[in-house]
Parts: structure tokens; sequence; C-alpha cells
């Protein structure tokens, strides 16, 4: 596609700040839902600058050539979930937090040594367009679902009393305005259509509210104000409650981890390529080949760790940041940096990081909509130079896309292989079952 910015591209200082908002609102939401899902008193400030840390750690590792944001990563809530339920005290499962993430991390680093031997070109003949296309998609679509709940109000402000078509009617507004600043808007405009549009649904958000509170219709209360009464200044970091658990971790104890955490990182691995093709198609740059797949896996593992031992999540490639990329077309390096300095100092200023979380469900799935779509999308556009015509290729694709959208999970344990890695996997062996016809993949 287009770029208005390219990767080593540098906006100026007031632009690339402006970028890095829009960034950050993209993947704050998801990035402090994780903590809030797990309880315990987990920090959500202090997941937003872990998040930070481990960005800044995942561009060092891919010499800045990886314009993506690593936010809380869902794959590992089942794992965290097990850290805390294994653990005799709260203080040893926030230790059982760090060494977790610890193990998932060298589990990306030994594949990123095996990668550093052997290669990737077996990826490309493992993974054709075929295959990482139809699976692009499903990491789209199959968060459709959240965007829906979100626009609907249905993960937020309804369970408060609000009604779901004044949740709709600002979701809605939402999302007209950010496609209306993307397609029609004038250079500034046409590259944050997210910060407009949030804007937007926040100033028609806000005045329900305040027209709910005046006549006292719970309906219409869309904003939870309450969240400034708990706001902190200092984020609760992981390791110094870790600090306080670590004597009483037992070999038990991290072999429950071990089970726990090892097995979702290479799943995790699976969706971490699919990422990055998608990222590459969008930039036009092969990543798997430069910076290369070793260096990308070696920053999301190191880059988990450093997560984890500020905010106690591993980290990840976030869809919503590679939407932004495309969305925008600004896949400047900098501006990512920006965000994992700008996500660092948020964390320690509370009244706008309450402000930022005060941003209604129902207005990030308005702006989730498009997100979602537009990853989805770009997968698709992988496999229109696949021969559909060809069974085996239509096959494999189909297999992939009903597993995915259909919401294929299967779980061992506490170990649940997600929707993505299981049409990823399902797709890889009836690529490899029908290989034995001599087709062709292209048109």
């Amino acid at each position: 596609m287009n770029l208005t910015y390219n990767i080593k591209d540098k906006p100026g200082f007031a632009k690339t700040l402006v970028f890095a908002l829009q960034q950050l609102l993209a993947i704050m939401a998801a990035t402090i839902a994780v903590p809030g899902i797990i309880g315990n008193g987990m920090s959500q400030t202090a997941a937003l600058f872990g998040a930070g840390v481990g960005t800044l750690v995942y561009l060092c590792f891919t010499k800045f050539k990886s314009p993506v944001f690593l936010g809380s990563s869902f794959a590992f809530i089942g794992s965290m979930n097990a850290a805390f339920a294994g653990a005799v005290s709260v203080e040893i499962g926030y230790a059982g937090l760090v060494v977790g993430a610890l193990i998932a991390g060298l589990v990306y680093v030994v594949i990123a040594l095996i990668i550093k031997a052997v290669g990737v070109r077996w990826i490309d003949k493992l993974m054709p367009p075929v295959i990482i296309g139809p699976t692009v998609a499903i990491i789209g679509l199959s968060l459709a679902g959240n965007a829906v709940g979100d626009l609907l109000g249905s993960t937020g402000a309804v369970q408060n009393g609000a009604s779901t078509y004044v949740c709709l009617l600002c979701g809605l507004v939402t999302l007209a305005v950010t496609m209306v600043s993307s397609v029609y808007g004038k250079k500034m405009v046409k590259m944050i259509p997210f910060i407009i549009g949030i804007l937007a649904g926040y100033l028609v958000a806000l005045c329900f509210t305040l027209i709910g509170r005046a006549t006292d219709n719970a309906a219409l209360i869309i904003i939870d104000f309450s969240k400034f009464d708990s706001m902190t200044w200092i984020p609760d970091f992981t390791f110094l409650k870790a600090a306080k658990g670590l004597s009483g971790i037992t070999g038990s104890y991290i072999a429950t981890l071990a089970v726990a955490y090892a097995p979702v990182a290479f799943v995790v691995f699976a969706e971490h390529i699919a990422d990055h093709k998608n990222l590459s198609s969008i930039i036009g740059t092969d990543l798997l080949k430069d910076p290369g797949l070793a260096n990308t896996l070696l920053g999301d593992g190191v880059g988990s760790i450093a997560g984890a031992i500020f905010g106690g999540c591993p980290n990840t490639t976030y869809g919503e940041s590679v939407g932004c990329v495309a969305i925008s077309g600004n896949a400047s390096v900098i501006t990512i940096l920006y965000t994992a300095i700008l996500a660092m100092v948020i964390s320690f200023f509370g009244p706008f990081a309450t402000f930022l979380a005060t941003i209604p469900s129902c207005v990030m799935g308005g702006v989730c909509v498009a997100l979602y779509g537009f990853i989805a999308v770009s997968g698709l556009k992988m496999i229109q130079n696949v021969d559909l015509n060809d069974n085996h290729n239509l096959f494999v694709v189909s297999v992939i896309l009903i597993a995915g959208v259909g919401g294929m999970t299967v779980s061992f344990g506490k170990v649940t292989i997600t929707e993505v890695a299981c049409a990823l996997i399902l797709g890889i062996l009836a690529n490899l079952l029908l290989s034995g016809k001599k087709g062709s993949e292209k048109k």
C-alpha cells in the first residue's frame, strides 16, 4: 500500500507525538484489560508501563525496523490465572507471574536460536500465502465479537444501566467520523482518523452522560467518572510484590508454571509469524528476512519478560497497532518509539491515564470495527493471487476460515490453543495432506 511515512521516515516532533497518541489510544484498552481480567490487585498503569518497556526492548532487538507496539497478551490469561491459583499467597502469585513470563520468554529464545541456525526458508514452504492469508484474516475476524460487544456497550456501560441504543449511537458516531476523516480528510486529518473519531464519540457520550446526571436517568450515563476516585499516581509494579514472594516458590510450583506458560508460548509463536507477515505486506518489507524472524522473536520474548517484571503481563505484537499503521499510512518506527515512551510517562500521570481509561467501551468499539476489519481485509488481500479454482487451495482456505470463524479452541488442562492457532495448524495439515497433487498455488 502507499505509505505517507515509511519505516525510516521521521515526522516532526509535534506530528510524531500526535501519531504516538493515536497508537496509544488504539492499543490502550486491550493492554489495560488483561490485568483487569486477572484481578488480584494487578495495576493497569503498571501493565501500560510494562508494555512500553517491552516495546522498547523489541525495537532494539529488531534494529528499529519493525513498526509495531507490544501490549498485554490475552493468550496468557489462563497461564496468569494458574500462577495465582497455584500460589499459597498473593505475593507468591506475583513472583509466579515473573517466573512464568521468564519461562515463556526462554521458549521464544530457544526457537529464535534454532531459526538463526536453520534460516526461515522452511517457513515460506510450510506457510505459503494460501495459509498465511486466511490466518491473518482470522486474527481480525476472531476479534469481531469483541468489537461488536464494545460497540453495543455489553462489556462496560450497559452493565451499569446505560442503554444499548445510546451506546450504539456513540459507537457509530465514532466509526462514521473515523471513516470520513480517513477517506475525505486532508494531510494531518487523514493520518489521525482515530483521534478525531474517538474525540467525536467521547463528546457525544459526554453530552448523554451530563443529561443523564441532570435528569437522574442511568440509561444515558455512558462515561464512568468514578474511576477518578481510585486514581493512582505511581504504578504498583509487579516486581515490588514479587520480591516478597520469591522465597516461597517451590520446585512443584515452578513445574506448574512451566506447564501453564511454555505451551502457550508455542501457540503465540504461530500468531507472531502471522502478525509479522501481515505487517510485512503493509509496509512492503519482509520482516521475517530483515530484521529476521530470529530477531523479532528475541524482541518479543525478551520484551515479554521485561513487560512482566513491571506489569505482570507477557507482551505480544498487537493487531490494533498493525491496523493503525495500515489505516493511517504511517509506518515510521519513530512513532512506535514515541508511543512506548508516552505509555511509560502516562503511567505516572494519574489524571491523564485515568481520563483515557474513562473512554467508553462503545466509543472504542467504533474504532475497533475499523481496526479489526482492516486486519481481516489485509489477510484476504494476501490470497488475491491464489488460484481458488484449484480445489487444493480452496480446501485449505476453507478449513482455516471455518475453524477460525467458528471459534475452534482446544484445551489441555490449563493450556488453551486459540482459534487462530487451531485454524493455522489445521491449514498446515490440510496443505500437507493435499500437497501430493501438483497444482498451482497462484493464478
